[in-house]
């Protein structure tokens, strides 16, 4: 049987690999996911670099084209394979998957980052945790969430009444930062747990998940 034609490099508990991992599964395209090791150092070796001068994952290998950064990644699968969650019925869909795309990554991913470092990795690296980064970072969430709740009460996603990459991109940070105690200000909002539960329960995500092992696979460990 002859090899996928699009190989991904990365580990794929990182978000920013399951952010492409998600992407390739709801566009239903066969894909290789090649292993490599943060601990060794993959991402620093010269193939590799090669690939991405940067040394970040993922990396995407589409026939001929190489590629780097999680979000350009998602943009071209999904434009090649399944542009419907790009908005693509209309320049007016597509605008406003650009806009709500714009606000998880400018919003959305640093707050909700730093509560998933500082919540777990940071107690499994055995450091204590900043907990006035974390309320700071809580605060912009609960803002944020207070948005989104209005916005999803008048619409079933954030883009309009279709599923986009504007919704799929809020999952790997989300599928974390859900392990945490701050879990509460996604469930005390019922517009904003719908839309979570609606999408987690697809059968990408579910895939996808099965690479990403609660609190990064360190609670036990972080118990300790």
């Amino acid at each position: 049987m002859a090899a996928p034609a699009v190989k991904v490099y990365g580990w794929a508990m990182s978000p920013f690999v399951a952010r492409a991992l998600l992407c390739l599964e709801e566009a239903g395209v066969e894909y290789e996911l090649v292993p490599m090791s943060r601990e060794a150092g993959d991402h620093r070796q010269p193939d590799f670099l090669a690939r991405n001068p940067f040394g970040q994952v993922p990396v995407l290998e589409d026939g001929d084209l190489t590629i780097f950064e999680s979000r350009a990644v998602a943009r071209h699968v999904l434009r090649k394979h399944k542009p419907e969650l790009l908005g693509s019925g209309s320049p007016e869909s597509a605008a406003m998957v650009d806009v709500w795309l714009e606000v998880e990554a400018h919003q959305h991913q640093t707050p909700a980052g730093t509560i998933v470092m500082q919540c777990i990795l940071t107690p499994f690296l055995g450091c204590q945790r900043d907990q006035a980064a974390i309320d700071e970072n809580a605060a912009k969430l609960t803002n944020l969430f207070d948005v989104y709740e209005a916005r999803l009460s008048a619409s079933r996603y954030l883009a309009g009444e279709a599923v986009s990459l504007a919704d799929l991109s809020h999952f790997p940070f989300m599928r974390y930062f859900m392990d945490t105690e701050y879990a509460s200000l996604v469930e005390e909002r019922p517009h904003v747990k719908a839309w979570w539960e609606e999408f987690k329960a697809s059968p990408a995500a579910k895939r996808v998940t099965e690479f990403m092992p609660p609190n990064f696979g360190f609670g036990k460990k972080a118990e300790k």
